[in-house]
């Protein structure tokens, strides 16, 4: 489940980003952040990953932004990073 409460099932794929996306990702989505718990960064080595990634553009011409298809093990994730 996301922190949106969403399924992998309903989305088809996890969105992602990469470091220099992370800024505006962030913002975008947790800006107005005022959950009980602190954020923190999920950082994925995607040679670990037994499913695909795609780095595709929500419309035309936009920035596109890494889609991993399938669940992230656990073992992908190689840092645990406070946001803030």
């Amino acid at each position: 489940m996301s922190t949106r409460g969403r399924t992998l099932e309903y989305e088809g794929y996890i969105h992602c980003s990469t470091r220099a996306q992370l800024p505006f990702v962030a913002a975008f989505l947790y800006g107005s952040y005022e959950g009980p718990d602190e954020l923190v960064l999920l950082v994925g080595d995607p040679l670990r990953l037994d499913v695909s990634v795609k780095y595709e553009a929500p419309e035309p011409r936009a920035e596109k932004f890494p889609h991993v298809y399938g669940p992230i093990p656990v073992g992908a994730v190689v840092e645990v990073e406070p946001w803030r």
